[in-house]
């Protein structure tokens, strides 16, 4: 699995897991679990999770998958916007280490930016990171702003990465906040390459898929995977989908692949706000 340099850090493997939609139906749990599972055994070891997915059910999933295996992990979870105080974003990442099954985080991130002012966030990652539960946080759904006005303090310039909405169809972000992003170093973690299944009717996709005899999903994942200094954390709940996702990591998309799909999928003429799903 290669990987993207974490400012002060380990890499940040390009491919992982994500959990959202986890852990809110116990029906589903088992399999959930098989196919976090199943992933580690491809080498998929990076796994993200929050807080807020399932009310914590999707962190007792991914608790119960990863038990014995921590070792394999590239572990992320979030904290709520209305729990990131000094306190609070402190509370809420012990709960998690708690649904979690573990002593520390590889990760955490503020999920979305709210009223809190983002010194008393960072002082909270601070004091976990100085505690041994976490070793490098970050933030979620920031838009250039938003990145610009974090970093103006040097704990803040310790940001290890943002993670945003960007599949074919999200696109905004080429136009300011990914060169941005590349030019202070700094990872971003792409969520839903999908679009959440909607993109997988589209005929332009298809017809790349059957020129690599690969699905349309795997496409978008290698489109993702094929951006300077962007990771993709799609979900998958069955076996199958699992090695579908991996064997997209294998897929090398052609210039004329690419100069297809943009134009069947061009970015906007002019910067926008971030979207969030």
């Amino acid at each position: 699995m290669r990987g993207l340099p974490l400012p002060g850090g380990p890499e940040l493997p390009v491919l992982g897991q994500g959990t959202w939609g986890m852990g809110e139906r116990r029906a589903q749990r088992a399999a959930e679990v098989a196919a976090l599972r199943h992933g580690l055994d491809l080498g998929l070891g990076l796994i993200d999770t929050a807080e807020m997915y399932g009310g914590g059910g999707a962190e007792e999933v991914v608790g119960a998958a990863i038990a014995g295996r921590r070792d394999e992990v590239f572990l992320v979870s979030k904290v709520y916007p209305h729990n990131a105080s000094r306190r609070g974003a402190v509370q809420a990442c012990e709960r998690s280490l708690r649904r979690l099954d573990t002593d520390h985080l590889d990760l955490y991130l503020l999920h979305w930016r709210g009223s809190t002012p983002l010194s008393e966030t960072l002082a909270a990652f601070e004091r976990l990171r100085s505690d041994g539960k976490i070793r490098h946080f970050g933030v979620s759904n920031f838009g250039v702003e938003d990145m610009a006005e974090l970093c103006t303090s040097e704990l803040g310039r310790q940001c290890a990465t943002d993670q945003v909405l960007y599949n074919l169809t999200r696109r905004g972000v080429e136009l300011d906040l990914l060169p941005w992003c590349r030019r202070q170093g700094l990872p971003v973690m792409a969520y839903s390459p999908i679009e959440q299944g909607r993109l997988l009717g589209e005929p332009v996709l298809r017809r790349v898929a059957e020129r690599h005899s690969a699905t349309p999903a795997q496409i978008a994942i290698a489109w993702v995977l094929a951006q300077d200094g962007v990771c993709a954390i799609p979900k998958a709940v069955t076996k199958v989908h699992v090695e579908q996702n991996r064997a997209a990591l294998d897929i090398q998309l052609s210039s004329a692949d690419l100069a297809e799909l943009d134009e069947g999928f061009p970015a906007p003429p002019h910067p926008v706000p971030l979207e969030i799903l």
